[in-house]
């Protein structure tokens, strides 16, 4: 378990003393550190929380409910003002974000839901859907050859990781066929039930084929092995079609050590620092906007505003989305900072 403890320097009116309190103390349970996304989401939970002038103070789940727990009861014995999670599972969480709560702590969850019926202040996470949806109509919109791609896929029951496919082919059917996103949408739903019942599914109006579905379990070297074996069955894809940008990277391995170098790299979402210079650089079509710095910025600031009192907790949705956006060449420098 690590933790790491932060120390602010300022005290303005949205951070450090509140109302001449002693310096606000605020912890974080974050699921695991086995990947730079959740890395980086602690970063950027202590960095925004450094800039406001509080006590910062991560503690690593290690994807272990009890010791989410452990580190929630931690929290709360400290006192915290505010208590940050990334939960593990969102219905395990339940009874230590309930124990804060009679505690009179606000918690707010981040990247990965807390389940319906927590006592949260909001989740604050990225737009999957329409972060998908707007990769999908970007590449139809760049392109007017038939498409013979593939799935990365990280999970076959993840829900983030149905959305992320469903949005790019709902995304792509959109654009080239002129349909309304919801009408988009349910074609991309039922073709989305045809690849995962046989294999393959095809979509002849907007020139779309998918081949092949691979899982990868949102890595790179899970990318490079199913990338490796698709490439054997179908050596005449155009596009590989991604849920996230490691699982990518090793699909881009794959192809290069079988010499495809013409082959479309498609992500729905992440923004790894990694993926935007290779966009920049041409070699990677797009990725969404899942930026941890985002997600933790956004957080912190929700959280400043319920301990100066500006706003209570019932002024937020239950879910509080970030922007969505298709990071192409266009405009990958508005998001270089936003890379992890």
């Amino acid at each position: 378990m690590a933790v790491t403890g932060l120390v602010g320097c300022s005290s303005d009116g949205t951070g450090g003393d509140v109302g001449g309190a002693e310096t606000i103390s605020v912890g974080f349970s974050l699921k695991t550190q086995d990947a730079p996304y959740f890395v980086a989401l602690g970063e950027a939970i202590k960095k925004h929380g450094e800039e406001m002038g509080w006590d910062v103070s991560v503690l690593d789940a290690g994807n272990d409910v009890q010791q989410e727990a452990s580190n929630l009861e931690t929290f709360i014995s400290q006192k915290k003002d505010v208590i940050f999670i990334d939960p593990v599972e969102p219905e395990a969480a339940l009874p230590s974000i309930a124990l804060a709560d009679e505690a009179g702590i606000p918690v707010i969850a981040v990247d990965n839901a807390a389940a319906e019926g927590a006592k949260i202040v909001t989740n604050v996470y990225a737009n999957n859907p329409e972060n998908a949806r707007l990769v999908g109509e970007a590449y139809a919109q760049s392109t007017t050859k038939p498409i013979e791609g593939v799935i990365l896929s990280g999970s076959k029951v993840d829900l983030g990781s149905y959305q992320r496919r469903v949005g790019l082919l709902a995304g792509f059917i959109e654009q080239r066929t002129g349909q309304p996103a919801a009408d988009a949408l349910k074609e991309a739903e039922e073709l989305e039930q045809t690849l995962k019942d046989t294999g393959s599914a095809a979509y002849p109006d907007a020139q779309l084929k998918i081949v092949a579905q691979g899982f990868g379990d949102w890595s790179e070297d899970g990318g490079l092995q199913a990338m490796e074996d698709i490439i054997t069955a179908h050596p005449n894809i155009t596009t590989v079609f991604g849920e996230n940008d490691d699982m990518l990277f090793g699909a881009m391995t794959a192809l290069a050590n079988a010499g495809k170098d013409d082959v479309d790299i498609v992500a729905a979402a992440d923004g790894a620092a990694k993926a935007l210079a290779l966009i920049a650089d041409g070699k990677y079509f797009a990725t969404g906007l899942n930026s941890p710095d985002l997600i933790g910025e956004t957080a912190v600031d929700i959280a400043a505003q319920i301990l100066s009192g500006e706003k209570t907790a019932d002024d937020f949705d239950f879910v509080t989305l970030t922007e969505a956006v298709a990071i192409t060449k266009e405009n990958v420098a508005q998001y270089m900072d936003r890379g992890f």
